[in-house]
């Protein structure tokens, strides 16, 4: 699935750098030679970076929100079924302590070449808009909208406890192996053909592919420079954009994933985004990135269009589920 997608969704935009430091778009680098080659992309937002090649055989984020509505629909249809008539679409199967929990610790991913929002850099740093409020707006979208579920639709939910018995059955009727919610996922992927392969396969080779991008010299270099860049502007010389943006000086001490916004970090911040952008770090990476992925797609092409039909399949299951089927 497009993880650029979702993952930074839980926090909102939590990737930047804020106020602090003196620098002005005026004051970018030029893109050496390398990052001006045809084929480099010059990239100075996230709306300049092209679609790499195997986001046609990903799932979007709105894939995998249909998904999510076709097997409520079937879980629930399930569910009522076995007598649990007024069970919800959306069931809380976390817990409202829990869930908070969860959202508070989440470590948000940033990617190998870092970002690229200058503004947020000024003014959150490495960190995020802790304002409670726009927190809970943000929580409150991966909230669960129903009701929990009682300690009776649990063992048919999700399939009774090991030598739980007699218990594995409701009047009668045998609960499903894995309850409802695992028969529900079944019934979505019934005409897919290998759903492991489905699932795995192309974030498999993506995250090869990505290991392969950072030991590429092309990748290295523009690497260094942007490092160099960034020590020259007087803040320490980090490896990568991501190595800046972990730098555990920004949330010592903290334990929500968040960073102390020092005038230090703002301004360091700063200076990384200013280099990634003047000197086109990423527009470097994304070349990189799409010529590999297209060596693999030649190499491995019969498996990337197995994965694709699977997934047209699933898409059609869910139109079918959510009437959509014409």
């Amino acid at each position: 699935m497009k993880v650029r997608w979702g993952v930074l969704a839980l926090v909102g935009a939590v990737l930047a750098g804020c106020g602090g430091g003196s620098g002005t778009e005026a004051d970018d680098p030029s893109p050496p030679g390398y990052a001006r080659e045809p084929g480099v992309p010059r990239v100075k937002n996230e709306a300049d970076i092209p679609e790499l090649p195997l986001a046609r055989y990903e799932f979007s984020v709105d894939d995998s929100k249909r998904l999510s509505e076709a097997r409520n629909r079937l879980q629930r249809q399930c569910m009522r079924s076995f007598g649990f008539k007024d069970f919800p679409l959306d069931p809380d199967t976390w817990g409202g302590i829990r869930m908070a929990s969860h959202y508070e610790s989440t470590l948000v991913a940033v990617s190998p070449y870092g970002t690229l929002d200058l503004e947020h850099a000024r003014r959150w740093g490495y960190g995020f808009d802790a304002d409670p409020a726009r927190a809970e707006r943000q929580k409150a979208e991966f909230l669960p909208k129903g009701r929990k579920v009682t300690r009776r639709e649990e063992p048919v939910l999700n399939g009774p406890d090991a030598g739980e018995g007699d218990r594995s059955a409701v009047k009668g009727r045998k609960i499903p192996k894995g309850g409802c919610s695992a028969e529900a996922e079944r019934r979505t992927e019934a005409a897919v053909a290998d759903p492991t392969r489905m699932r795995d396969y192309v974030p498999q080779r993506t995250e090869e592919i990505g290991k392969a991008v950072a030991r590429d010299e092309r990748v290295r270099r523009a690497f260094r420079d942007w490092s160099r860049c960034v020590a020259d502007r007087g803040f320490k010389r980090y490896g990568s954009p991501a190595r800046a943006f972990t730098d555990k000086a920004w949330r010592k001490g903290l334990e929500n994933g968040n960073t102390r916004r020092t005038e230090r970090e703002l301004a360091t911040a700063v200076a990384d985004v200013e280099c990634n952008r003047g000197l086109n770090v990423t527009g470097v990476w994304w070349a990189v990135t799409a010529e590999k992925q297209r060596d693999d797609l030649r190499r491995n092409k019969s498996r990337y269009e197995a994965v694709r039909k699977d997934q047209d399949r699933l898409r059609a299951a869910v139109r079918e589920v959510l009437g959509e089927a014409g």
